[in-house]
């Protein structure tokens, strides 16, 4: 699917005057100067207060030796999260005016969000989906008032696309309803298939028209949200530290695991941000894939943090879990972003087979990290750090990353 002409940038009329309701038109794909605006960063830290909910979630559980119904639990509240801030951005990056209906409309969609957060704790302890699907019904109610309005003041395919949109949140928000009927056992089937049917309504909505968004605002959204992540991801394994630290008296104990963190946490960051993504977002095709890996790309960071919790309650022990369990909970997690990140992001800047390899050999020495007992998360985060030195030295050596220019940097 190829990107379709872009549309004239919508009036902003004279300058100083601000108008409270505008009509909401497609702005520009080469807009000049566009960037995430003050709403869209509010945005993205009311959002993470669910990520920093789920992830708290995710540490009980695996603390207490229920790792596996703490994953599923985290992939479904996290996919719900995720899913209703990637709408909203894409849905931004082509309509928004900034005009007093369309800020209120997604203050709306804040306090769905945090009607979700509220709801996190039950849907891990009790698997009551109730609040969590309260929540995400008014983002979505939310997110299909905004294509409404959309469709309203457009017309041909470009109405026809946004109509579609708000049609296919609708359906699929009735659709969740399953979580709260359906027996235990068949939820998490449930929630498969509708995930699925959830991924389905971008591409058939934009069937026949493409809606214009920005290729450099999208790439700016997802990197400021991955950063919001990681940041989350430091502050959390920090909290854990000093509790431990505090409470324990195992400064000695604890070192290497903060070591071994923020090394890769600093690496998570480097690796992500040395390439321009905004180049390669050229068509839908290319920008849903990108678009939609990037659930396991901010899952797996979050999910770092947790990990490096569990580790910190494992090494003053704290957790019911073996040592290996623990050091799996931070270097499983690392790895998968490691790969995710190199499959959707970094390898489309490579330079030759040994380039390529860098991210995908060092998430193979990741995982192996995992034995290495209380020492798993430092060395780990050692590997990471020498996988940035290793990156950024081919990258200076090569001559053709030195024609290209920064585009070949690895990390």
């Amino acid at each position: 699917m190829t990107s379709s002409p872009a549309p004239p940038p919508v009036p902003s009329g004279p300058p100083g005057i601000r108008q409270p309701l505008r009509r909401l038109r497609a702005r520009g794909r080469d807009e000049a100067h566009r960037t995430a605006t003050p709403l869209e960063l509010f945005f993205d830290l009311c959002f993470v207060v669910a990520v920093a909910q789920a992830g708290i979630e995710l540490v009980h559980s695996v603390a207490e030796g229920h790792a596996g119904q703490g994953i599923l639990d985290y992939a479904m509240v996290f996919f719900a999260l995720w899913w209703a801030w990637m709408n909203f951005t894409w849905f931004a990056s082509a309509y928004d005016n900034d005009d007093v209906l369309y800020r209120v409309v997604t203050l709306v969609q804040i306090a769905g969000v945090l009607v979700l957060a509220a709801g996190v704790s039950r849907a891990f302890e009790e698997h009551d989906y109730l609040v969590v699907w309260l929540g995400y019904a008014i983002m979505r109610v939310a997110m299909a008032a905004q294509w409404l309005r959309a469709a309203r003041g457009a017309e041909g395919p470009e109405r026809t696309t946004a109509l579609r949109y708000a049609g296919g949140v609708l359906a699929c928000q009735v659709g969740w309803l399953g979580l709260l009927f359906l027996p235990e056992g068949a939820r998490p089937w449930w929630f498969l298939v509708m995930a699925l049917l959830e991924m389905c309504v971008p591409p058939f909505a934009e069937r026949g028209h493409t809606t214009s968004w920005h290729p450099r605002h999208i790439a700016e959204r997802y990197g400021l949200f991955t950063i919001i992540v990681l940041g989350e991801t430091i502050a959390a394994a920090t909290v854990a530290v000093k509790s431990g630290i505090d409470e324990n008296d195992a400064l000695g104990e604890l070192l290497p695991i903060a070591a071994g963190g923020l090394l890769i946490i600093f690496a998570a960051w480097w690796i992500y941000f040395v390439v321009p993504i905004h180049g390669h977002l050229r068509s839908n095709r290319q920008a849903f894939l990108w678009g939609y890996g990037h659930y396991l790309v901010l899952a797996s960071a979050a999910a770092i943090g947790a990990g490096l919790e569990v580790a910190v309650e494992e090494t003053v022990g704290k957790a019911h879990i073996s040592t290996l369990a623990a050091s799996a909970a931070v270097t499983l997690p690392t790895a998968l972003y490691l790969l995710t990140v190199w499959a959707l992001h970094s390898r489309h800047f490579k330079r030759g087979i040994t380039q390529q390899l860098v991210l995908p050999t060092t998430a193979l020495l990741v995982i192996c990290c995992t034995f290495f007992g209380h020492w798993a998360v430092f060395a780990a985060g050692v590997v990471c750090a020498l996988s940035v030195v290793a990156g950024e030295t081919l990258a200076a050596t090569r001559p053709a990353a030195r024609q290209s220019g920064p585009a070949t940097r690895t990390g």
